[in-house]
């Protein structure tokens, strides 16, 4: 990561006007709705931002999320914010909920205001669209050193807002951050883990979403408990080869970031990567499919990313190669099945 440091203008009156009792949440979708309600039983306030002007005035005047969370009011110390340069003189910890695609963009805004003493957090699960893990995205963007941290693990954003007991898993380079991000969302609710790899977590948080497409294509043809049991198994298998193969940790993807996310991911249908698979599978194109789910299917680029990666490092994924020949060559996904099943016998822990 870069160590420079550079002097920006009004940088002083930054620092002073920072508090630690106030912490923005950037990316106002469900998931982002949900982190900051977590930071609000904690916070004297939070800051949640969004990128769109009309969202935020509703939200402001709805006290709720009715376009992505519908159902679920806030609590009283959260303020809308669309002043990004605002925010970022204010608080100091930021956590980006922003969809993958969206995040280098999002960086780059935020970097004519950021100093040495801002930290960043981001609940997005997933690559950038050139296959760089986020903490990369982070690094080469910024021309100041900050301490980083990836928010993980099995977590449907309605269940965390209605404050539903969930655990997640927190990976930082940084112990002292890792346990401030520990202390700031934990409650009688919530529970949070911490681990360093914050590789392993950022790569078993992409390919779970590959294969939630895959499982819900599978129940989309109607083929039942079994195959979606072996495609889970599978999937875990071909995820745990790609993540140690870029250094992330076997343990990591036996916990809650990995197979924990996995198994949530593909069986409930409040993923939207299944759904979206689900839709496939019953015979819609991905451009309808998306249109149905009606919002961020972060499984589709992310299927062409992590395949790309398997080729880059020779590691076997055919369970992600057959559903790129679905949603990006046409293939029909009973013949994804059989090409599946047709493939030579091997021992299992191959």
């Amino acid at each position: 990561m870069p160590t420079s440091k550079k002097q920006r203008p009004l940088e002083n009156k930054r620092l002073i006007n920072m508090s630690k009792n106030v912490i923005a949440v950037l990316g106002c979708g469900s998931w982002g709705t949900a982190i900051a309600m977590t930071l609000a039983k904690n916070y004297q306030q939070v800051m949640l931002w969004g990128h769109d002007p009309e969202h935020c005035r509703q939200l402001r005047l709805d006290r709720e999320n009715k376009q992505f969370l519908p159902g679920v009011r806030f609590s009283l110390p959260i303020t809308i914010e669309t002043d990004l340069e605002k925010i970022l003189q204010s608080c100091r910890d930021l956590v980006l909920v922003v969809p993958s695609h969206a995040f280098e963009e999002t960086v780059h805004r935020m970097k004519p205001y950021l100093t040495e003493e801002h930290r960043i957090a981001w609940g997005t699960k997933g690559l950038d669209v050139h296959g760089r893990f986020l903490h990369q995205v982070v690094a080469e963007e910024l021309d100041v050193t900050i301490q980083t941290a990836v928010l993980s693990g099995p977590s449907f954003a309605k269940e965390v807002a209605m404050a539903l007991p969930t655990a997640i898993t927190v990976a930082s380079d940084s112990e002292v951050f890792a346990s401030d991000l520990v202390k700031s969302l934990s409650s009688n609710t919530f529970r949070v883990y911490t681990c360093h790899d914050m590789v392993g977590v950022q790569i078993a948080g992409a390919v779970k979403n590959v294969l939630a497409v895959a499982t819900g294509i599978a129940d989309g043809l109607g083929l039942g408990a079994n195959t979606r049991s072996a495609i889970i198994t599978r999937g875990l298998a071909e995820l745990m080869r790609l993540g140690t193969a870029l250094g992330g940790r076997q343990e990591t993807f036996m916990g809650l970031s990995g197979v924990g996310d996995l198994i949530l991911t593909c069986t409930d249908n409040q993923s939207r990567n299944r759904r979206f698979g689900i839709a496939i599978g019953e015979g819609k194109d991905a451009q309808a499919a998306m249109e149905l789910i009606g919002q961020v299917v972060e499984g589709w680029q992310t299927t062409k990313v992590v395949k790309q990666l398997a080729m880059v490092n020779q590691v076997e994924m055919p369970i992600t190669d057959q559903v790129y020949h679905v949603l990006y060559e046409g293939l029909a996904p009973e013949d994804a099945v059989t090409n599946l099943l047709g493939r030579p016998s091997r021992a299992e822990s191959c």
